[in-house]
């Protein structure tokens, strides 16, 4: 839910939820960077329109 593509090409994904910017994927970083799995990790909703695949 977090998780969002930056178009920066030095910092191309984010972490909305922990305010920050990376070139790794954020979930990796905070593994990394803690040896724990991201506390703050929520899943998107799914649904939406079947039709044109889009979620909501």
């Amino acid at each position: 839910m977090h998780y969002f593509i930056t178009y920066e090409p030095s910092n191309p994904y984010g972490c909305r939820a922990m305010g920050f910017k990376s070139r790794k994927n954020p979930a990796r970083v905070v593994f990394e960077s803690s040896g724990m799995e991201c506390q703050l990790f929520k899943a998107k909703k799914q649904g939406g329109d079947p039709k044109s695949g889009r979620v909501a």
